[in-house]
């Protein structure tokens, strides 16, 4: 199998290369921030609007994997990712301490809904559960994130952070637009539904005007000057081991507690990728006029971009898995 950079992939690079060269500085970078800050309120209600609460109730049942999952995802990673921040104290060149925080943030992300689903989805696995456990990863992250987060960075010494603030923001910014989103879904369900294709492209629309926005404030602040090579290298290796260790503990926890094998395509997806879509946004919220933001958000950059490549390579091999099981079931 060929491994091709997609289309949005590129526009990401894109958006960080032309950010280098062309920052938006001044009034017009004002103008952007705000923009971005509108831009992710209207993407929050527009997640609100198209969440089915009879989809995560009809998924909900099958409790032992959406336990397994949130476990993976809000409590493993976190300590996973906890010694990583500790780098800074012993080799600063290699972990600054704002790469060191964006590792600690990419721990307390939920799973990414798009990509887990359509990899369970490929892969022939347990669709439903992947759906519910994806979205209710989602909807607990918006609260579960910054608290974590906090008691990481408390717990680890690492950066500041306000949570009076945050808290303010999450609520202003995210909650207040995805409630009133969800109460307007009678009115947009429908709309959104048949129009998912245009709901993703505002998504991506969103995440590259705060990839763009944040590289520039970061050049601006000399996220270059900042950021040393090693550190980069440092960060794609520890990236493919994050993604490698709980694929493998994802794999080893299924079979030991007796799921099928759909059930460990599901948990599998579910359970290792995290969600660049909320965490972008849910970024720009808690870290807000950060000159070091770029370097934040740069593990979660390049974490999705593994998770991609390395995700719908493992589909394909489930899937032939799953299909043989079937056929020799028959």
């Amino acid at each position: 199998m060929k491994l091709r950079l997609d289309r949005f992939t590129l526009l990401l690079l894109g958006a960080i290369v032309l950010a280098s060269i062309l920052p938006v500085t001044g009034r017009i970078a004002d103008w952007v921030s705000t923009g971005g800050t509108l831009a992710v309120a209207l993407l929050f209600f527009f997640h609100g609007a198209a969440l089915s609460r009879e989809q995560i109730i009809a998924g909900a049942t099958h409790w032992r994997l959406h336990i397994l999952i949130t476990t993976l995802t809000f409590v493993f990673f976190p300590l996973a990712v906890l010694p990583i921040n500790s780098l800074n104290a012993i080799a600063p060149s290699w972990m600054p301490a704002d790469l060191g925080v964006g590792f600690l943030y990419l721990g307390v992300l939920p799973s990414a809904v798009s990509s887990s689903i359509a990899y369970t989805a490929m892969a022939k696995g347990n669709v439903p559960a992947a759906i519910c456990s994806a979205a209710a990863s989602n909807v607990f992250g918006m609260m579960l994130t910054p608290f974590l987060l906090l008691l990481l960075v408390s717990t680890s010494g690492g950066g500041h952070f306000s949570v009076a603030e945050a808290l303010k923001d999450i609520v202003l910014q995210l909650l207040l637009p995805f409630a009133l989103g969800h109460a307007a879904r009678p009115w947009l369900g429908g709309y959104l539904a048949r129009n998912e294709s245009l709901m993703a492209r505002y998504d991506q629309c969103v995440i590259w005007l705060i990839v763009y926005s944040a590289f520039s404030h970061s050049v601006e602040s000399g996220l270059w000057d900042k950021l040393p090579a090693q550190a980069i290298g440092l960060t794609v290796i520890l990236c493919v081991v994050l993604l490698a260790l709980f694929m493998l503990l994802a794999r080893f926890l299924v079979r030991r507690f007796g799921f099928s094998l759909e059930d460990e395509a599901a948990v599998v997806f579910c359970g290792s990728k995290k969600s660049l879509a909320s965490g972008l946004p849910m970024a720009k919220v808690l870290f807000s006029g950060h000159p070091g933001f770029g370097m934040i958000v740069l593990p979660i950059m390049c974490y999705n971009q593994i998770q991609v490549i390395v995700g719908a390579i493992l589909a394909q091999k489930y899937r032939q898995k799953i299909e043989s099981v079937a056929a020799e079931r028959r």
